[in-house]
């Protein structure tokens, strides 16, 4: 071999799939450890040939900004393409802090069907019934831990939402939009129900978004119910300080008596739950329903209601539930076990 000579290394086929989908990221961070692919993996709670379903920890991105490496797109590629050319995309969000359910699809046709799902594009408006039928089920169900107590006990928040830009014309922040109506604004309405007493100052509730906007759920909490959610201080930061400071004194509803949250002995708090100084945010989707994607992309394609002996065995809807993060669990358990 002559000096000045090219030398042509062969790529594998791994290292072509994911070049060809993260080009602009940086290549030292294009490729997941295994440790990182492992435990990727072990978050999946569903795989069809259509969708992947996840339990999101907290403080994961699930869309990373570049040169973001350890965002959920981006470690999808690598970890989760399983026997599929491509790894799966995302069809909605979570926050970063946030945690619970993800839904991704794993081809082409199931990312458009899911996408025109959750944008509410042509639905029910198929010649398939069953498909119609499906689409009306489809809903996310969130528990969270909030600061205070909603005046009523479940209801129906109404409120648009409008982004603005803060002082240094680069933090943006969403927040309810003004009645005057000449800034542009989206709608956004919540269902939500209160799961439970007040105990220490904060209240379990239940949390179902009609519609898609960023931080809705966090922004209705803090500002159309004034009961922001644990851990938000992105929207509840002033309320943050005024709990933390005053003494909690609760009233048992049934019999009216006192009670207050007692801290177990040899029990260590400090892990973002609801007695730690700093509380890690306490929102987790929880409940995912939506219509069964692989049974319906053959039967949509077939257009009728005619059915394959094997699809029919399939269920029409899928529902999943996810278990909470630990700093949640640890709140849930110390606020349901430890009355006094």
């Amino acid at each position: 071999m002559e000096e000045g000579a090219r030398v042509y290394v062969p790529v594998s086929i791994a290292e072509s799939k994911v070049s060809r989908r993260f080009d602009c990221i940086p290549s030292e961070t294009l490729y997941p450890n295994a440790d990182e692919i492992d435990y990727l993996q072990r978050l999946v709670k569903y795989k069809d040939s259509a969708i992947i379903v996840l339990n999101k920890p907290p403080k994961l991105p699930v869309k990373g900004n570049v040169p973001v490496h350890n965002s959920m797109d981006a470690l999808a590629a690598a970890a989760l393409s399983y026997d599929y050319d491509e790894g799966p995309k995302l069809v909605h969000r979570l926050d970063r802090e946030s945690s619970g359910l993800l839904l991704m699809g794993r081809t082409k046709d199931s990312v458009s069907l899911l996408h025109s799902l959750y944008t509410d594009i042509n639905i029910g408006k198929s010649s398939c019934r069953a498909w119609n039928d499906a689409c009306r089920t489809k809903c996310q169900r969130y528990w969270a831990l909030v600061i205070g107590s909603p005046k009523e006990k479940e209801g129906l928040i109404c409120a648009p939402l409008m982004k603005v830009l803060l002082d240094d014309g680069k933090t943006e922040r969403v927040i309810l939009a003004h009645q005057s109506g000449l800034e542009a604004s989206q709608p956004a309405l919540t269902q939500y129900r209160v799961l439970g007493p007040t105990i220490n100052g904060c209240s379990w509730i239940e949390l179902q978004p009609l519609t898609s906007r960023k931080h809705q759920l966090r922004v209705h909490c803090a500002e159309a119910l004034g009961t922001p959610i644990v851990g938000d201080y992105k929207y509840g930061w002033f309320v943050h300080r005024r709990w933390k400071q005053m003494p909690q004194v609760d009233i048992e509803p049934a019999t009216g008596l006192q009670y207050k949250l007692r801290r177990p002995a040899d029990l260590d708090v400090q892990k973002g739950s609801v007695l730690s100084k700093v509380p890690l945010l306490h929102l987790h989707c929880r409940e995912l329903v939506l219509p069964n994607i692989a049974k319906f992309l053959v039967l949509l394609d077939q257009k009728s209601d005619n059915r394959h002996p094997v699809d029919s065995l399939k269920p029409d809807i899928l529902r999943f539930v996810a278990s909470m993060p630990t700093h949640m669990k640890l709140s849930w358990n110390l606020m349901s076990s430890y009355l006094v």
